[in-house]
């Protein structure tokens, strides 16, 4: 079920914005730097997917970051909820009828580099689909065999590496492993995705990069570091740690991302 692009409109009134983030496990206190904020249900918004992951609130809000308005979606459905790699459409689709030209995509990820300590920030330079599934599969057109070179926008990237030195902020860059979830990677994965160059693993954000790319969005992507992947410290991996610790990085993104949005 798709999203009426109108609805969405009428329940902005005549507010719009270029620019619009999604919000990754225990990121939700981004929200909170917003000034002037309209929150809006998902369940207000029929066709719009609703994640039944504790750590997403499930609402969009229209705000000023730093003078500049954004729509955040607060909450996103992953692809293990539902089975479907393309669950996110309907909301990005929405996103792109209203205006929006630029997607912040951010997630609560697994580091495998011992520098990139937990509660660290790390750039998305390039991803690898390590799931095998892609969003674009049944896509009748030809736009389906969308580029992905250069999915991470390097002008964005720019903005969001000055951003960060602006604020006396280290922004490493790396590659983001998306493994389908919704159970933790074992050792031996760990192991694997480090040979094949992989600098953090999580369960989102690929798909909807392929999803924007595919709309013609411009894509800036960032991991707040949760744990270390399984296996390096010899600890059990939980959800709990997770919402624990997003929000240490979280409160770091928010920083940059403030900085940021006024260069896009």
């Amino acid at each position: 079920m798709n999203v009426d692009p109108d609805l969405l409109r009428s329940r902005l009134g005549d507010r719009r914005a270029r620019t619009a983030m999604v919000l990754g496990s225990g990121l939700g206190g981004l929200v909170d730097v917003l000034d002037e904020p309209v929150r809006i249900a998902y369940g207000d918004l029929p066709g719009f997917p609703q994640s039944g992951v504790s750590g997403h609130s499930g609402e969009l809000v229209w705000g000023l970051l730093n003078g500049v308005p954004v729509i955040v979606l607060s909450g996103r459905i992953h692809y293990y909820e539902a089975g479907d790699a393309a669950a996110m459409r309907p909301a990005l689709e929405a996103l792109k009828a209203v205006g929006v030209e630029i997607l912040v995509l951010t997630n609560a990820a697994g580091s495998l580099k011992p520098e990139l300590a937990p509660g660290s920030v790390m750039l998305i330079d390039d991803h690898i689909n390590f799931s095998g599934r892609n969003p674009l599969i049944g896509e009748p057109s030809d736009a389906r065999f969308t580029g992905m070179t250069e999915a991470y926008d390097a002008a964005l990237r720019r903005h969001m590496r000055e951003a960060a030195a602006a604020e006396g902020l280290t922004l490493s860059g790396g590659v983001y492993m998306w493994f389908s979830g919704p159970s933790f990677e074992t050792p031996a994965e760990i192991r694997m995705a480090r040979l094949l160059g992989a600098d953090a693993v999580g369960m989102s954000t690929v798909p909807e990069t392929i999803l924007a790319r595919f709309l013609g969005l411009r894509v800036v992507a960032a991991s707040v570091l949760t744990n270390y992947g399984a296996g390096m410290t010899g600890a059990e991996l939980s959800h709990q740690e997770t919402k624990d610790m997003a929000p240490k990085g979280g409160a770091v993104l928010a920083r940059i991302l403030a900085a940021a949005v006024p260069r896009f």
